[in-house]
C-alpha cells in the first residue's frame, strides 16, 4: 500500500467519533459515505491502529490513509479559492468568473471547498457548501456553511433579508443617476435600487456607466433582466442584451462586491468587502 495524505488532528474541546470526524480531512475522500469504504478497506489507521468508525478523536492523533494497488485513481480538482473570511461556521471566498458554484459539473466551487477551507471540529460539521447562488459569468462574494446549523440559519437570514449584498457592474447607454427598478421577475415580485457612480463616453456603446446596485429580492439573474428592462444591459452580457450591443471575449461585467450581515452564532457584525476586478478598472481606473 501507498501513503497518500497525512492529517494531524488540532486538539479538540471534547472527543469526538472518527465518523463525524473525518468528513473533508482528506482531499480524495470528501463524503462521510467514502470514509466508511475507505475503513472497509483497512485503508486508513489512526496513529498506527487499523482506524474504525467508533473511535473517539481527542486531539494530537496522526491519521494516515493509504491507497491500495488495486484502488483506482481519484481524480483530485485542483481549484485555489481566495478564502475572505473563516471560522467554525461559515466562510466567505471569492468566487471567480466561469466557474459554476455548484451542479453536475466536475469544476465546481463546490466541489473545490474541501481542500480550501479548515477542518471544522464541531460535532454537526457537514462537507462545505454555498447558501446562496452567483450566475456562472458573475463574479465576487460568496457565502458559505461548514455546519447544519449554520446552513440553516444562513438560509433563514436570506429569506429574512438580513444579509445586505452590494454589486458592482458596467452598463451601457445614458442612465439616471439614480432610481429603484420595481418589475416583476418569473411573475415574482423583484426590487432593485442603482446609483451611477461615474459615466464615461464611448464610440461603441455611447455610454459606459459603473453603477452600484443592491438587490432587495433575490430572483434569478434579477440584476441582469432588471437592467436590460430599463435598457441598460450589463456589458458583456450575452442573454440578456440589446443588439449590437454584445461585448465579446471579456465576460459579464458583473461583480458582487460586498456582504454585510450579523454572525448568527457569534452575533458580531460581518462586512467583507472584494475590489473590483481589473477589467473594471481598466474602463474606470480610479475606483
Amino acid at each position: 500500500m501507498q501513503l497518500t495524505e497525512t492529517h494531524i488532528v488540532e486538539q479538540l474541546e471534547k472527543p469526538i467519533r472518527f465518523q463525524e470526524y473525518s468528513v473533508g480531512i482528506f482531499n480524495t475522500i470528501p463524503t462521510k459515505s467514502g470514509i466508511k469504504k475507505a475503513i472497509k478497506k483497512e485503508l486508513i489507521y489512526i496513529d498506527g491502529i487499523l482506524a474504525t468508525t467508533s473511535k473517539f478523536i481527542s486531539g494530537g492523533e496522526k491519521i494516515e490513509l493509504y491507497q491500495s494497488e488495486k484502488s483506482s485513481t481519484f481524480e483530485r480538482l485542483k481549484l485555489d479559492i481566495e478564502v475572505l473570511f473563516e471560522d467554525d461556521y461559515l466562510a466567505v471566498i471569492n468566487k471567480p468568473a466561469g466557474i459554476l458554484v455548484s451542479g453536475n459539473k466536475f469544476v465546481t466551487i463546490a466541489n473545490g471547498l474541501t481542500q480550501n477551507l479548515k477542518k471544522n471540529n464541531l460535532s454537526d460539521a457537514v462537507k462545505p457548501q454555498p447558501v446562496h447562488r452567483l450566475d456562472y459569468p458573475t463574479s465576487g462574494l460568496l457565502l458559505i456553511g461548514k455546519t447544519s446549523n449554520s446552513i440553516t440559519e444562513l438560509g433563514k437570514l436570506f429569506e429574512n433579508k438580513e444579509i445586505q449584498k452590494t454589486y458592482f457592474a458596467v452598463t451601457i447607454g445614458k442612465m439616471n443617476p439614480k432610481g429603484n427598478i420595481n418589475l416583476p421577475v418569473d411573475d415574482k415580485k423583484a426590487e432593485t435600487e442603482f446609483e451611477v457612480l461615474k459615466s464615461v463616453k464611448s464610440e461603441r456603446f455611447d455610454f459606459l456607466n459603473l453603477v452600484k446596485l443592491q438587490p432587495k429580492t433575490g430572483r434569478k439573474h434579477q440584476l441582469r433582466k432588471h437592467l436590460l428592462a430599463i435598457e441598460n444591459p450589463i456589458l458583456g452580457d450575452k442573454e440578456y442584451f440589446l443588439e449590437d450591443k454584445i461585448l465579446n471575449g471579456k465576460g459579464l461585467f458583473l461583480h458582487a462586491a460586498t456582504l454585510d450581515f450579523t454572525h448568527p452564532f457569534t452575533k458580531e457584525n460581518i462586512s467583507i468587502s472584494k475590489e473590483l476586478p481589473k477589467k473594471f478598472t481598466k474602463i474606470f481606473p480610479n475606483f
